[in-house]
């Protein structure tokens, strides 16, 4: 067994501390906003929630499960994560694979342009306007128009390019076409890439509020994230209409924290399985020519 020195100990120990208290940092807002959800209404306005519930009751839950806004809103995001997630890893693995191509005619100044797109913007309003024009005011127009990211294909691309060509020469030379070449030699072996990258848009789907709010008009449209918003700016008066009158068992901001907590439940069961891939896969994001 290797024997530490005593500078080694401390430095050991100092890490997993501070490790230790970086990831209570992380946890508690989780913990926090668990809490108030399921906390009796005397006990958070009183100020006793710190870290554990008191009070326990779940009356926000049953109200959050029976609304029907919720799960047209949870849907939608279902929606815009599962299509909206294939639909911009199909353009990006296709996009990468043939930028990372040394026979790509003009590959430089393709690399270039799609680098350049994250160096400048044409401007909130015209964006919003560009949008409006090529429609994407629906659910469709949604997934589609918001396809990819440059950086995503960036890193894909540095993937593929680290695939030895000796591979693909081999497999050119028995016969396998440009297809098979792609998904049963290039997908296989950037799986730390790609898992990466389809975190990364899934969440951003996921997460997604600002385009959502400012183009879906349709309510029966909008994902949980602006339905989440909707909710907190006017949590107190559909507190307010939502229960008969009495005395309650909750306190109003239960109500936000609840959904919040139904809104996060899908991404930390998912990114367990799939956080071991983020340091290979985010080390290859480097840019290249």
């Amino acid at each position: 067994m290797e024997r530490l020195s005593k500078s080694e100990i401390i430095f050991r120990i100092l890490s997993y501390f501070f490790v230790t208290i970086f990831a209570i940092m992380c946890l508690y807002p989780i913990i926090y906003a668990f809490s108030v959800s399921i906390s009796g209404k005397v006990a958070y306005e009183s100020g006793q929630i710190v870290f554990f519930p008191k009070d326990l009751q779940i009356d926000v839950y049953n109200i959050v499960l029976l609304d029907k806004g919720f799960w047209i809103s949870y849907t939608n995001t279902l929606f815009y994560t599962i299509f909206g997630t294939a639909w911009s890893m199909f353009i990006s693995l296709t996009g990468a694979y043939v930028l990372s191509k040394d026979k790509l005619l003009g590959k430089r100044k393709w690399n270039f342009l799609l680098v350049f797109t994250m160096w400048f913007s044409a401007g909130m309003v015209p964006l919003y306007l560009n949008y409006l024009e090529l429609g994407v005011n629906n659910k469709w127009g949604m997934v589609v128009g918001f396809g990819v990211q440059a950086y995503n294909i960036i890193l894909l691309r540095n993937a593929f390019s680290s695939v030895p060509k000796d591979i693909e020469e081999a497999a050119r030379m028995d016969g396998s076409n440009e297809f098979q070449i792609f998904t049963k030699i290039y997908i296989p072996m950037s799986k730390a890439a790609i898992a990466t990258v389809t975190l990364f848009y899934a969440i951003s789907r996921w997460n997604g509020y600002y385009w959502s709010r400012m183009l879906l008009k349709n309510a029966q449209e909008q994902p949980l994230q602006v339905y989440l918003r909707t909710l907190i700016e006017n949590y107190q008066k559909l507190y307010d209409e939502s229960v008969v009158a009495g005395n309650l068992a909750y306190a109003a901001d239960s109500l936000v924290y609840a959904i919040i907590i139904c809104s996060i439940i899908p991404v930390l069961v998912v990114y367990p399985y799939i956080q071991k891939y983020f340091t290979r896969g985010v080390n290859l994001g480097g840019v290249k020519g």
